[in-house]
């Protein structure tokens, strides 16, 4: 009897989700962003970029405004105009023009911040939707840091900024309403989630804000025993190994 010969599907690669293309732009962000941290933090700057990055990859944004996400603030830290035209060689046009719709200066000194901020929120509406959308992703990525701190450390938080509380606070509202302007989309709600806790938080009384606190701790606390019992379970299975 002959066997019917079958055909053997043929095995493919699975394709990158990210090209050689973003890793050299990780990779060039870490470079240029080596030596530089948060404001009065320990905290690597290269972990904002990648927070930056993955908001626009999770709000639907292209590898491109991925890269363009991770160099975000090359030009305005590391190096201005010629910064943005290597970035257009090694990485193109479109790259390029996202990152500088994201850019307020472009030399040291930099302008007086109120008067670089306000050009910013009356220029960042007539912005195309991809830097809009890698714009909102850098402020929402503030944002949750600075909500973070001021619910660790209290307001002495917003001393890191030129602004100092309201000046930052004007900033991120003003920024929501030309976002708006523009368009709305859930990346912007996100934002003035975020913001509205923020301005909320940082109007409250110490006491007030000190029982909140502790209400988040209480609240935690079943979910830390609920860590602890899954590593009790975890060890006793490995012994009965």
């Amino acid at each position: 009897m002959k066997l019917k010969k079958t055909k053997t599907a043929c095995k493919t690669e699975p394709k990158p989700a990210r090209s050689r293309n973003f890793i050299a732009a990780l990779s060039y962000a870490a470079r240029l962003h080596a030596s530089q941290i948060r404001k009065r933090t320990e905290r690597p700057y290269i972990g904002h970029l990648l927070g930056v990055a993955s908001i626009v990859i999770e709000y639907g944004g292209d590898e491109e405004m991925a890269i363009a996400a991770l160099l975000h603030d090359a030009v305005e830290d590391q190096g201005g105009l010629p910064r943005l035209r290597e970035i257009r060689r090694k990485f193109g046009k479109r790259v390029a023009e996202i990152v500088d719709g994201c850019t307020d200066a472009y030399s040291e000194p930099k302008p007086p911040w109120l008067e670089r901020k306000r050009a910013y929120i009356a220029r960042v509406s007539r912005e195309s939707a991809d830097v809009r959308l890698v714009s909102a992703a850098d402020k929402l990525s503030n944002a949750r840091e600075i909500l973070h701190d001021v619910r660790v450390h209290g307001v002495s938080v917003y001393e890191r900024f030129t602004g100092k509380k309201d000046g930052t606070l004007w900033y991120y509202r003003a920024l929501i309403t030309a976002f708006r302007a523009a368009g709305n989309n859930p990346l912007i709600d996100e934002l003035d989630c975020v913001v509205s806790e923020l301005e909320a938080i940082s109007s409250e009384a110490p006491s007030k804000r000190k029982t909140r606190e502790d209400s988040c701790v209480n609240r935690l606390k079943p979910l830390a025993g609920c860590g602890k019992r899954l590593r009790t379970v975890s060890s006793g299975a490995k012994a009965r190994r």
